[in-house]
C-alpha cells in the first residue's frame, strides 16, 4: 500500500485535523480505537431510545387522560403536560447536536465516530409524527452505537427490528392478509400488508437496489415479518394476531417455522450473508470513505473479507484501510454540511464550555437552521436511502453561498478571541495548505474574515 499519512487519515476518515489531537500513527491505532472503551459517549452522554420511550409512554397515558375527560380541567392539564414533553425532547435534541459535534471535535478516535455515522446513515431512521420524531439521536446510541464492530448480521437486526425503524417504515401495524387480526377485521381497509420494511430492508439495507430479488420476495418479506411490531412501554415485540401463518419463501429459502420473532432474526440473518449483501455493503463503504469512483479493486477487496469473514466488521474495516487506492494524496470526496462543521469545530477545537447554558434558540441558529438551509436536516434525510454521497448534490451555488456565511459568522460565536489566522491555517489544513489560502489568510482585513476563507478553501472543503 503507499504510505500511510496521519493528516490524511484525520481528513478522510476522520472529522479533520485538531490542534488538540494528534493524529493516528498507523492502521492498528485506528482500528483499536473502533474497540476501546467509548470514551465519547462517556463524556457527552445521550439518552438511549429505551430511556427516550418513556417520553412516548407518558404521552400516551395524558392521551387516554383527554379521551377520558373531553371538556374538564383535567384534559386541558394532560395537553398542557404533552405540549410540555414535546418542548422538553424538542430541546433535548438541541442538546444532543452539540453533544454529537463536541464528540466529534474531541475525539482521539475519529474513525469511529465516522463509522457510527456511516451506519446510522445506512440505517436512515425517522420518527414520523409526535415526540418520536425526536428519537433519532436515541435510536442511533442504542441500535447503532454499540454495534460497529460485532458482524453485519447483528447490526442489521438491531436496526431493523427497533422500534423507531418499524414506525418510519409503517411496519407496526402491518398485517398478514389471512391473520387472526384480518380475519376479525373483515373489509376494514385500514387493516393490511405494508411492504415497506421489506422492500427498503431488500432494497437499501442488505442486497441493494440492483440486488437479485422479485415483487414476489418483497411481498413473501413482508408477510414474514408481519406480527413485527412495538409498544411504548416494552418496546420491539412480536404480536402473533397479526402474522401471517404458513411459510413465506425469500430468494428460494423457505422459511416454515410458526411465525415468531425468531424466524424473523433468521431471515434477516441470511440476507446479511448473501452474496449480493457483501457487494453492496463494499460499494457503499468504498464510495463513502473513497471517492464517487471508487477503484474496482477496492469494492473487490472489501467484498472478499466481508464474504471471507461472514460479515465480520472489523475485517471489513482493515481491508479498507490497508488498501493502496484510499491513499491517494488528492482530496476528493466534498464533506457534506454536517461533516463541515464538525470539521470547522474540531479544528477551531471549540471548548465544551462553549455550549454550556445555550438555549434552544441558539443551537438552532447555530446549525439545526444553517444545516436545513444547507439541504441537510439534522438527522432527517429526505428518505430512507439516507443522505446523497454524490458531490454534485452538495456543490450549488445556494450551497456555497450558505457555507460562506456559516463560515464567516459561526467561530465568533463560538470562541473569543478567534486563533491567530496564521496559525489556524496550519491547524486546519497542515500539508494541504496551499501558498494562496496561506496568503489569504495573512491578508483578511478581519480575523473572522480569515478564519472563513481557511474553512472555505478547497483543501478544507474535502477529504
Amino acid at each position: 500500500m503507499r504510505d500511510f499519512d496521519p493528516q490524511l487519515a484525520e481528513i478522510r476518515f476522520g472529522y479533520g485535523l485538531s490542534p488538540e489531537y494528534a493524529a493516528p500513527t498507523d492502521i492498528n491505532t485506528m482500528l483499536s480505537g473502533l474497540t476501546g472503551p467509548d470514551l465519547m459517549a462517556e463524556t457527552y452522554p445521550i439518552q438511549d431510545f429505551t430511556a427516550f420511550r418513556a417520553r412516548m409512554v407518558e404521552i400516551r397515558e395524558q392521551r387516554d387522560i383527554r379521551k377520558k375527560n373531553r371538556g374538564t380541567s383535567l384534559a386541558a392539564a394532560a395537553r398542557k403536560r404533552r405540549n410540555e414533553i414535546n418542548k422538553e425532547a424538542r430541546v433535548d435534541m438541541a442538546v444532543w447536536v452539540g453533544k454529537t459535534m463536541l464528540r466529534r471535535a474531541h475525539t482521539e478516535t475519529a474513525f469511529r465516530e465516522r463509522i457510527v455515522s456511516f451506519w446510522a446513515d445506512h440505517f436512515t431512521a425517522v420518527g414520523k409524527r409526535g415526540v418520536v420524531r425526536r428519537g433519532t439521536s436515541p435510536y442511533i446510541e442504542e441500535a447503532i452505537r454499540p454495534f460497529i464492530t460485532g458482524s453485519f448480521d447483528e447490526l442489521l437486526v438491531e436496526a431493523v427490528t427497533h422500534p423507531l425503524m418499524v414506525d418510519y417504515l409503517d411496519q407496526r401495524l402491518s398485517t398478514g392478509p389471512n391473520s387472526v387480526r384480518a380475519e376479525r377485521a373483515g373489509n376494514n381497509r385500514k387493516i393490511g400488508l405494508n411492504e415497506n420494511l421489506a422492500r427498503e430492508v431488500l432494497e437499501l439495507h442488505t442486497l441493494g437496489v440492483d440486488g437479485p430479488y422479485t415483487q414476489t420476495d418483497v411481498t413473501e418479506l413482508a408477510e414474514l415479518l408481519t406480527g413485527l411490531t412495538f409498544d411504548e412501554r416494552n418496546g420491539m415485540k412480536f404480536q402473533k394476531n397479526l402474522a401471517e401463518p404458513g411459510s413465506e419463501t425469500v430468494l428460494g429459502v423457505t422459511y416454515s417455522e410458526a411465525a415468531n420473532l425468531k424466524t424473523v432474526r433468521t431471515a434477516l440473518e441470511d440476507l446479511a450473508h448473501h452474496p449480493a449483501t457483501a457487494r453492496h455493503i463494499a460499494t457503499k463503504l468504498a464510495i463513502h470513505f473513497g471517492s464517487d469512483r471508487p477503484d474496482p479493486d477496492l469494492i473487490d477487496t472489501i467484498e472478499r473479507a466481508f464474504v471471507e469473514n461472514r460479515g465480520a466488521l472489523l475485517p471489513v474495516y482493515e481491508a479498507l484501510l490497508t488498501h493502496p487506492s484510499v491513499w491517494d494524496a488528492e482530496l476528493s470526496n466534498v464533506k457534506p454540511p454536517v461533516d463541515f462543521m464538525s470539521s470547522a469545530l474540531r479544528a477551531l477545537a471549540v471548548p465544551p464550555a462553549a455550549f454550556e447554558g445555550r438555549t434552544e434558540q441558539f443551537m438552532r441558529g447555530l446549525f439545526q437552521r444553517p444545516l436545513f438551509n444547507m439541504g441537510q436536516r439534522w438527522e432527517t434525510p429526505n428518505g430512507p436511502d439516507g443522505w446523497p454521497e454524490e458531490d454534485l448534490e452538495w456543490i450549488t451555488p445556494q450551497g456555497i453561498a450558505l457555507r460562506v456565511s456559516w463560515a464567516m459568522s459561526a467561530p465568533g460565536r463560538l470562541i473569543d478571541p478567534l486563533p491567530d489566522p496564521r496559525d489556524f491555517v496550519d491547524h486546519a489544513l497542515g500539508r494541504f495548505a496551499t501558498k494562496p489560502v496561506r496568503f489569504a489568510a495573512a491578508a483578511a482585513e478581519t480575523r473572522p474574515e480569515a478564519i472563513g476563507l481557511v474553512l472555505m478553501s478547497p483543501a478544507f472543503q474535502r477529504r
